[in-house]
């Protein structure tokens, strides 16, 4: 098993801890310096993100495409929102552009609030069924040799084809949800899940693996973390600890308290509970910025040097996650560290690993 690494690519480089974004919500520079040096530290892909109030991901990734030659994209898309139809020929056309280098990252929406602010106001189940039928017609749309119609309970459809294919698109899969689980098994081909203790990851390989046996697949696994690394154990946790006072700091100046965003979906709210497990649980998972706001989206990290996260991923790797999405608070800066410093000694690792995995010669 090989492990593979996606980087970030957000809209502009600030993070939690730099406040509300004033301006420049889509600053095009960042995005193009981003694109480059995440290529050039040897990440194998970037997430580019999906909000309802924030850039349209499949623009932002067709235009960091064109600057790069071999980083791929795992563009973030929104079920329901366009015809499946069209939604296959838009990323297989983006596919064919970009030389092979796009996978997709379904994201169904776990919160009414959110969906609503495009007019959608289906209920969380109905979406998972929606998602389902959708991605089995993108799938039949990427592979269909003739026309094809479809009688569903969301989709009508009379003789589509699409002219464009691509080679191999991945579907990555969120939600933690039981029926997210489910339609995970059926059509993930990486299963993503945001960063909790080993336990809890074992637990959710353990049943996505056997939702997915029902179809006779095999899904790959991705973590999602924030590592922060220093030269020193100590000088990673001290700015762990500063991480959390100046998010808090933020949060109290605009009068938001972490119970104003009790989380709805199930992913935060299971990081809530590894947050609940105390600041640092296992080896070095940190859960201090899920504490203090909410869990909302990915918010533990791993703490240490970069031999002490290398080694951390190494636990998660030996679980079953073969990919890892990684990224920091300085988004920039952090990428470039994590190109230089982290990432060669996760692959030395695994290399050795599964090396003393492979059966000896005589």
């Amino acid at each position: 098993m090989t492990v593979k690494f996606i980087g970030y690519i957000g809209f502009n480089n600030n993070s939690e801890i730099h406040g509300a974004v004033r301006g420049r919500e889509l600053d095009v520079g960042y995005v193009e310096a981003a694109a480059k040096a995440q290529e050039a530290g040897g990440f194998d892909r970037v997430l580019v993100p999906f909000g309802s109030n924030s850039p349209e991901s499949q623009i932002v990734a067709a235009h960091a495409a064109a600057l790069t030659t071999k980083l791929g994209f795992l563009v973030a898309h929104r079920p329901g929102f366009t015809q499946p139809t069209l939604a296959a020929r838009q990323l297989a056309t983006l596919d064919a552009l970009s030389g092979g280098r796009i996978a997709v990252h379904i994201i169904t929406g776990g919160a009414d609030s959110e969906m609503a602010r495009d007019g959608d106001e289906t209920t969380k189940d109905e979406r998972y069924h929606r998602t389902d039928e959708y991605l089995t017609i993108l799938r039949q749309e990427w592979t269909a040799e003739k026309p094809f119609d479809h009688d569903g309970r969301f989709y009508k459809i009379r003789q589509a084809f699409a002219s464009v294919k691509p080679t191999n698109l991945p579907v990555f899969f969120g939600g933690s949800s039981d029926i997210a689980i489910e339609v995970s098994g059926k059509h993930a081909d990486v299963y993503a899940l945001w960063g909790e203790t080993q336990a809890a990851v074992r637990e959710t390989v353990a049943r996505v693996r056997a939702a997915a046996r029902k179809h006779g697949r095999r899904p790959g696994f991705s973590v999602s973390l924030r590592p922060i690394i220093a030269d020193t154990e100590e000088a990673a946790w001290k700015r762990a600890d500063e991480i959390v006072e100046r998010v808090r700091d933020l949060r109290a100046s605009a009068g938001f308290q972490t119970e104003d965003h009790a989380p709805v979906n199930v992913g935060s709210q299971r990081l809530l509970e590894t947050a609940a497990q105390g600041y640092r649980t296992d080896k070095r998972l940190w859960t201090g910025l899920a504490a203090v706001a909410g869990a909302q989206g990915n918010s533990t990290g791993l703490v240490g040097t970069p031999e002490q996260v290398a080694d951390a991923l190494l636990d998660y790797y030996d679980i079953g996650v073969d990919h890892f999405l990684i990224r920091g608070f300085e988004p920039l800066e952090d990428a470039i560290t994590y190109g230089r410093d982290l990432l060669p000694l996760v692959h030395e690792l695994v290399a050795e690993r599964d090396a003393h995995k492979l059966p000896q010669v005589a």
